[in-house]
């Protein structure tokens, strides 16, 4: 499997589909709110990844993890959070749980978080504290990891 966070984002909303289609036991909370808050988490996460990933081509350096970065990027959304694409990943998923009704999938964000974190936003932190050492140690005391 490529280890990237868009192949677990998609393997996550695939669990989370078939489950609402063929493992939904009957469990709903459909309504009116969660169809609202599902557009709402959705177009959030996008507007998130699309802010970050704007910022980053601007500041000239990688969007892929495990590469290395040529710059800190701390203007922009990263004023705001320290990992607004994976931030935006989350959300997307939660609107997408939402929109397709599928209760039983709801553990799976606590799941993908805890893999994005594992996989991705530790080793990326190890290397941004190796390479911008006091820079990042202040970016780190000024900017929460996600909100």
């Amino acid at each position: 499997m490529i280890d990237i966070p868009p192949v677990w984002l998609v393997s996550m909303c695939v669990l989370a589909w078939l489950q609402s289609q063929h493992l939904s036991f009957g469990l709903s909370i459909e309504s009116w709110f969660t169809d609202l808050l599902s557009g709402l988490l959705i177009g959030a996460g996008l507007i998130l990844m699309l802010l970050a990933v704007t910022e980053m081509r601007k500041q000239r350096t990688t969007v892929i993890p495990h590469l290395e970065v040529q710059k800190l990027v701390t203007t922009g959304i990263f004023k705001r959070s320290r990992n607004p694409i994976y931030l935006g990943d989350v959300l997307l998923l939660s609107g997408l749980i939402l929109r397709w009704d599928a209760v039983l999938a709801l553990p799976i964000i606590p799941v993908f978080l805890s893999i994005l974190e594992r996989r991705f936003i530790i080793p990326e932190e190890n290397r941004l504290r190796s390479a911008f050492k006091a820079d990042f140690f202040k970016y780190c005391q000024s900017v929460r990891r996600w909100v």
